[in-house]
């Protein structure tokens, strides 16, 4: 407890200024999400008190991110349409997902998982980064010049046929499912059919214009429409925070843009009575568990989503444990991964109790806290406590801010948060494949095929994608690589080893010598296997070298296996040199050592072998 306090005057200032940039952040991403400004404010609430107060990185500052929003928006806009786009109804099921998501974090934390998540390759990061970008500014066209397809008269019309028959099909579905539908009675069916409104039509049609127009697909379509729908007032608001926020970085970076950018163009739509769309009315007082996580939970209902949750549990470790490791170069210091993994768990589990989004480290907020004296655990607990106070003395105030303001916040984030580095890089990087008569770089491939899959089709799929062509190429170049060097080619291109050089010119015909200089494994076999064909019928012995192999794994292992009975067969003899333990030991499991290569053919060096071939190999 005296080292939390040790150094109080930097850790508040530092938390004061990474929450006050936090608030509009959190807003424009609780906005983003579809769950509204408030669970955008809880999440950053409770992931920066209690990520900070369990973690493992000191000056961390947690809370809702670019990548997390995301992800979370899919989820969101999944299982709403599942719940006949009621958010209320939907709600329970949504949290459940995100508490899932903070379990399974705490689970990661627990079993010691932390340090391996830096082998994720970063291609498909940067490939993931950028699809970010290009997913929020895509999704914030629409609502940053004032177009919103559920108040589209026209638009909604075209979706009122298409209601009609939903709203029958599920008066259907619900008699089927109550026994009372047969075909020679529909006198029910008639009955409740009257009960079809023109008003239950128009909310179901605003519900499909709403699912359709959703997501990056549904807002590049909707996007002709919008732009002979502009709202000019809406249009301004947008681009004068963008501008503000973009061009007050210019003057200075003592304040934060963003903030600025929020103050100023809400203060003037407010101050001189302009006719805006502000933001979903924020909640006041205390922010309350949602006990309808545990009194409605079902398993059906978020059964779907336990892959999603897990890909959020290992977005937001990655988000976290990248900016964990920017914290540390500043700082001089060295966090414990594990338990900064156990810290975002707990953060994120408590955050989806009270209605908040997840969220993760967040870097532009942590490099904040430090450049402004913060030091320890305690600059993230202020910076939690700060937007608590915030929303119980300002809710009313911040519910006044215009939706047009947050949309040119997002896509200011949007615009920052594309890995640009990667993008440069595409043109130098090297092509080190071919497809057809075209060379190209397989890191270029997985970046652009996650960037592509992620922006247009989905986000937790393209990364799994991603990581699959990235583990094939990495296992391609590792089998070509090692059988390069390990001298797994033809007898014919073998080069003799100094000790070699005595070996009896009578012999040569007779008995081949084959080197293994590395691991034996699933990306090499395929030239070794080779090895059986290109021994001639006349050959008496082979004497395979194995003093450089030093792992053999379960493909080499039968491929091994596979050659030994060839050989065999051929009534050729094979003598092992200098047989590694770990090799050694994976050969007795399965009995190529004694059956296949008995212990008297097993030798400890070439000298040894030699004087066995001289004395028992006659020359044909």
């Amino acid at each position: 407890m005296k080292n939390l306090f040790a150094n109080l005057k930097g850790d508040l200032f530092g938390g004061i200024t990474a929450g006050i940039v936090a608030l509009p952040l959190a807003l424009a991403f609780g906005v983003s999400s579809g769950l509204g400004p408030s669970a955008g404010l809880y999440g950053a609430i409770f992931i920066s008190f209690f990520a900070a107060l369990f973690g493992g990185t000191n000056t961390q500052i947690s809370g809702p991110t670019a990548p997390m929003t995301a992800v979370s928006m899919v989820v969101i806009a999944g299982i709403v349409t599942i719940y006949d786009g009621s958010v209320e109804k939907a709600l329970p099921a949504i949290l459940s997902v995100f508490l899932l998501a903070g379990l399974f974090q705490i689970g990661l934390g627990l079993l010691g998982l932390g340090k391996y998540i830096r082998y994720i390759p970063y291609p498909v990061v940067s490939g993931f980064m950028t699809a970010i970008g290009l997913i929020i500014i895509i999704t914030q066209i629409l609502p940053a010049i004032g177009y919103y397809p559920k108040e589209d008269v026209v638009f909604v019309d075209t979706f009122k046929p298409q209601a009609e028959e939903l709203i029958l099909e599920n008066i259907l579905r619900e008699e089927a499912g109550e026994g009372i539908l047969v075909l020679e009675d529909f006198e029910e069916t008639i009955k409740r059919s009257h009960e079809v409104t023109e008003s239950a039509i128009l909310q179901e049609a605003e519900i499909l214009a709403g699912s359709a127009s959703s997501g990056v697909i549904g807002a590049i379509k909707a996007i002709p429409r919008a732009m002979n729908n502009i709202n000019w007032l809406e249009l301004a608001l947008a681009l004068a925070t963008i501008i503000i926020i973009f061009g007050f970085k210019r003057i200075t970076t003592a304040i934060p843009s963003t903030l600025v950018g929020l103050i100023v163009v809400s203060g003037v739509a407010y101050g001189f009575g302009l006719e805006y769309r502000s933001i979903a009315k924020i909640p006041e007082g205390l922010p309350l568990p949602n006990i309808k996580i545990f009194t409605e939970f079902k398993i059906e209902a978020i059964s779907p989503y336990i892959f999603t949750a897990l890909t959020l549990a290992l977005l937001g470790a990655i988000d976290s444990l990248l900016t964990s490791v920017i914290a540390d170069n500043m700082t001089k210091t060295k966090h414990k991964p594990n338990k900064e993994l156990i810290g975002q768990g707990v953060g994120n589990a408590v955050a989806a109790i009270f209605s908040g989004i997840p969220g993760a480290g967040a870097t532009i907020r942590t490099v904040i806290n430090i450049n402004s004296g913060g030091k320890t655990k305690l600059s993230g607990m202020i910076a939690g406590v700060l937007l608590l106070m915030i929303l119980l003395t300002l809710g009313p105030v911040a519910s006044q801010i215009p939706a047009a303001v947050l949309a040119g916040i997002l896509i200011t984030v949007g615009i920052s948060v594309m890995d640009y580095k990667g993008l440069k890089a595409i043109p130098s990087l090297p092509k080190d494949m071919n497809l057809g008569p075209v060379k190209l770089s397989s890191e270029v491939i997985i970046m652009l095929t996650v960037m592509l899959l992620s922006t247009f089709w989905d986000l937790i799929y393209a990364v799994g994608i991603g990581l699959v062509i990235a583990s094939l190429m990495f296992m391609k170049k590792m089998g070509d690589l090692t059988a390069e060097r390990s001298d797994i080619s033809t007898l014919e291109e073998e080069k003799a080893w100094p000790d070699e050089s005595d070996f009896p010119k009578s012999l040569r015909e007779d008995v081949f010598i084959k080197h293994l200089k590395g691991p034996l494994f699933f990306g090499s076999t395929s030239d070794f296997s080779a090895l059986a064909r290109q021994i001639p019928k006349t050959a008496s012995c082979v004497i395979i070298r194995m003093g450089r192999m030093r792992y053999l794994d379960q493909s080499g292992l039968y491929a091994l296996e596979d050659v030994l009975i060839d050989l065999k067969k051929s009534n050729i003899d094979v003598l092992f040199v200098d047989v590694l333990k770990q090799p050694r030991y994976m050969m007795e499991r399965v009995d190529i050592i004694p059956d296949l290569i008995p212990e008297e053919h097993i030798f400890k060096t070439f000298e040894e072998c030699l004087e066995w071939v001289k004395n028992n190999i006659s020359i044909k």
